[in-house]
């Protein structure tokens, strides 16, 4: 009891910011549940920032009801490669991205094949809520596939990274990339396998990652440095992440962004309960910092100040 007594001591020295603290001070106080709705649907976000001039992937297709299920193959028939993914799922559950083709079979990105009744399948238990936040009747999107910045290549194992970054009250706090994995099936989630690598706020330059809750400098899979990855235009980023503020009302979100080497920037979804394994990925805290901008928040009025402030304010600790 004492050990953890004492572990809980040193946590908080350090700044690390724990879930009950998180829900406590800052996601029941900033983030007001009428407005969870807005980032839990998939498809609400996506019309939200299209609305807004925000870059997204697009759409392609909707599927609500069991019967447009069997409409699929050729809804995706003018498509070469796509996404398919609940429009309220969570931890990159039930996504399938398709490839490409092969024999008349649907290449995923993990390299698996499927037929079109497997595939028909699949959505359908999407419909049914198997992927949705509380197990409620969802609906099916099938949207652009992501061409990822070749800033990535060596660094991903058949999948899109993207790059997910804390805005609070407007004001970007903490980021990492998040890198797919053979474990992860190449997808970019931690709960699957994902790498989370760090990023300094100021030089929007890669720190050392995190894998399966440890501190790693490689990928796993291809054996390349994590460390020192620059991300190309990494102030329009924190920009277009700061805006999410004003377009969601949310006071405390993630917001995670794809680089799509035709595209550029596009906003992948929107959290509201982000996660807090990027401290480990950061080797920092998100307390001092989340504090930082409750006393300067008065003066931090305009999207540009924010940037600003979080470009000159989070540099990383050590960093080069």
């Amino acid at each position: 009891m004492i050990g953890a007594f004492s572990q809980a001591a040193r946590l908080r020295a350090a700044g690390i910011l724990g879930i009950n603290c998180r829900n406590a001070r800052y996601t029941l106080v900033h983030n007001p549940r009428s407005l969870y709705g807005l980032v839990d649907d998939k498809l609400a976000t996506k019309k939200l920032a299209a609305d807004a001039g925000i870059s997204v992937p697009d759409l392609y297709g909707v599927i609500e009801i069991q019967r447009q299920v069997r409409e699929l193959p050729d809804l995706v028939s003018g498509y070469e490669d796509f996404v398919i993914k609940p429009a309220k799922g969570s931890q990159g559950e039930g996504i399938l991205v398709v490839t490409g083709r092969a024999r008349g079979l649907y290449r995923l990105a993990d390299g698996q094949l499927m037929d079109a009744a497997a595939l028909c399948y699949h959505v359908s238990t999407i419909l049914s809520g198997v992927y949705s936040l509380g197990g409620q009747p969802d609906r099916a999107m099938i949207e652009y596939r992501i061409r990822f910045d070749p800033v990535f290549e060596a660094l991903s194992y058949r999948g899109v990274p993207d790059i997910r970054i804390i805005v609070f009250v407007g004001v970007p706090v903490m980021a990492m990339v998040r890198l797919p994995t053979r474990l992860s099936h190449g997808k970019a989630n931690l709960h699957q396998g994902a790498i989370g690598a760090g990023v300094d706020m100021a030089t929007g330059r890669t720190l050392d990652a995190v894998w399966r809750g440890e501190r790693i400098g490689e990928h796993p899979d291809t054996g390349e440095r994590v460390h020192g990855v620059a991300i190309p235009g990494w102030p329009d980023l924190l920009r277009m992440a700061a805006r999410c503020y004003e377009l969601t009302g949310l006071g405390y979100l993630g917001a995670d962004i794809v680089l799509d080497r035709e595209r550029g920037p596009m906003i992948l979804e929107l959290n509201a309960r982000p996660g807090l394994a990027i401290q480990i990925a950061n080797g920092a805290g998100l307390r001092r910092r989340l504090q930082r901008v409750e006393r300067e928040r008065a003066r931090l009025t305009g999207i540009d100040e924010r940037v600003a402030f979080a470009l000159s304010e989070f540099a990383a600790v050590g960093a080069c």
